[in-house]
């Protein structure tokens, strides 16, 4: 039972106008969608909302609107490879609305784990707010220590969850057995949500659930009611939806702002290193969505 946020949390994209600024109408727009449409809560200015591209200021007036538009919490994306710049961001999250602080292991400079821990410590002493933990390496480029994991989540009081996007079960497995009550583990990887609710997960950040969200939601409430082929059923309904979610050609941000353009929601393209969306995409797009469609209306 998910404590704090609830267990659908959507990782949400950030909408840009047709010049590239950033579009906090449409923000708040698709924030009550994803709120309408079984998400619990959001995750902003994270990989999937292109933050790398804000700039501080569009950061927490995203965050800022978005938490005044929406009932249900907003975690704050407020990692930085840099620690400094991170406790500044961290320490501004609550006074944005934020109902939680949602945290990236630092990446390019490839810190050792001693780093790793001093980095997230002195984060988690620059808020009163609950802190989850994401370790995504391969964009990072180093993994969060099991024993980091553990200290961390037993010695710091408002360090409270974790998004594992390792493609690791198994460690997630022994982290749940060892880490116990002391955390919340959310599957960092759409695919990997029924197998990692196996091992303790209480939800999932996802990237697909700006359109799978009730499904989602069904999933994870009939694993837990112990309809296991029922949770199976709607993970393989969804296995398009995770396809198309992340290729080569088309990278989380911009495969979700196609899916929600192809739906009449005008987020934007994504801001250069991630270029517009390949010809084909949106159609794909459309193709995925009337099947899923028509998954619904079968099941009713």
């Amino acid at each position: 039972m998910a404590r704090y946020w609830g267990r659908v949390l959507t990782a949400m994209v950030t909408p840009f106008d047709a010049t590239g600024r950033l579009n906090l109408d449409m923000a708040c727009q698709l924030a009550r969608h994803l709120a309408d449409n079984g998400s619990d809560g959001l995750v902003l200015a994270a990989t999937t909302g292109e933050a790398p591209t804000l700039s501080e200021a569009e950061r927490f007036d995203l965050i800022r609107a978005v938490s005044e538009t929406v009932t249900i919490p907003v975690l704050a994306g407020t990692g930085s490879n840099d620690t400094r710049h991170a406790l500044e961001m961290t320490a501004k999250a609550e006074a944005a609305g934020a109902a939680g602080v949602f945290l990236v292991s630092p990446y390019y400079n490839r810190p050792p784990q001693a780093g790793i821990e001093a980095h997230f410590r002195a984060l988690a002493a620059a808020t009163r707010l609950p802190v989850m933990l994401y370790d995504v390496p391969c964009r990072t480029g180093r993994r969060i220590g099991h024993d980091v994991l553990i200290r961390l989540f037993r010695e710091v009081d408002n360090i409270v969850a974790f998004k594992d996007a390792t493609g690791d079960p198994a460690a997630a497995a022994r982290l749940v057995a060892e880490a116990g009550d002391h955390f919340e583990l959310y599957s960092g990887d759409d695919a990997l949500t029924l197998p990692l609710l196996a091992v303790g997960a209480v939800g999932v950040v996802g990237t697909s659930s700006h359109w799978t969200g009730p499904e989602f939601a069904a999933m994870i409430a009939a694993f837990e009611q112990g309809e296991v082929a029922r949770a199976r059923a709607i993970n393989a309904a969804l296995q398009p939806s995770f396809a198309f979610a992340n290729t080569e050609d088309s990278v989380f941000s911009m495969s979700v702002k196609a899916m929600l353009r192809s739906q009449g929601l005008a987020v934007g393209e994504c801001r250069l290193p991630l270029p517009p969306a390949p010809a084909g995409v949106e159609e794909h797009a459309a193709q995925v969505w009337h099947e899923l469609q028509a998954w619904r209306a079968m099941q009713r």
